[in-house]
């Protein structure tokens, strides 16, 4: 299977290039076509949908007895040991409104566990990329996590649930422990840049809840394969997850509910 695995790497790796450059050919331009779904924080472009388009089709075309799941498509009805998990664009908000991180993610999972992920960020040209047991890697360069000694020498980032408008379960009392204790909180609007920039070393931690497996199943392989801890502190807020580094992995969580916010 080792084999078929960089076989898989291969055709993931070229397809988010290929996606990647749909996606730059739309930015920043007047074709957005932008919609909204849940509400006016949740949208979706032209770019979303051609990315998916593409990235569906060539999957269908080589490997069509494999399910797939995409963030716009949601779950096709094909029965299979292996699962490509995939948000065609990841960051439509940063997209839409012309900000360069956004990206293109790709999970292959096999009976349940992934094996394979691929972020791609074409506007900057960063490409992170793991196989299962083989190291996580940035434009071809194997990467790991940093050692940070403490959570005041920290740089974390974090994100805000789409239903924040409505729900006051919305992460910012997560944000009021944390913020006073690390040397900066940032808010990129990518959850797989910031989980495979954990990876890379350049955050020490970042959580989120209320995301979905096409939002994190790449990237979490990449961190995994970095070294980096990832902990679901949440099982009521879909998927809910912190990813840091062994340093500070362990006080960061302790700051971070593990239960509902009220008011």
């Amino acid at each position: 299977m080792t084999n078929f695995n960089d076989e898989l790497l291969k055709d993931c790796i070229d397809w988010a290039k290929e996606a990647g450059k749909i996606q730059l050919g739309y930015f920043r331009s007047q074709n957005l076509d932008i919609k909204t779904k849940f509400n006016y924080s949740d949208v979706v472009t032209a770019a979303d949908k051609a990315s998916e388009k593409l990235i569906i089709s060539n999957i269908q075309t080589k490997y069509p007895s494999h399910s797939i799941l995409s963030e716009e498509s949601g779950q096709n009805e094909v029965e299979s040991d292996y699962k490509w998990v995939i948000d065609p664009l990841d960051g439509t908000t940063n997209f839409s409104s012309g900000l360069p991180e956004f990206c293109v993610s790709i999970g292959i999972q096999y009976k349940g566990e992934t094996v394979v992920g691929v972020v791609f960020a074409p506007y900057i040209n960063e490409l992170f990329y793991a196989v299962k047991g083989k190291g996580a890697f940035l434009n071809g360069k194997q990467i790991t996590t940093k050692h940070t000694d403490s959570l005041h020498q920290a740089v974390v980032a974090t994100g805000f649930p789409v239903d924040k408008d409505r729900n006051p379960d919305n992460n910012m009392d997560n944000v009021k422990r944390v913020l006073p204790h690390v040397r900066g909180l940032r808010r990129l609007g990518a959850a797989a840049v910031d989980i495979s920039y954990v990876a890379a070393g350049f955050l020490d931690g970042y959580w989120e809840l209320n995301l979905h497996e096409w939002d994190v199943c790449a990237a979490l392989l990449i961190a995994e394969e970095a070294e980096a801890e990832y902990d679901f502190f949440r099982n009521d807020r879909n998927v809910s997850v912190m990813v840091a580094n062994s340093g500070i992995a362990k006080a960061l969580s302790s700051l971070i509910s593990r239960k509902a916010f009220k008011e």
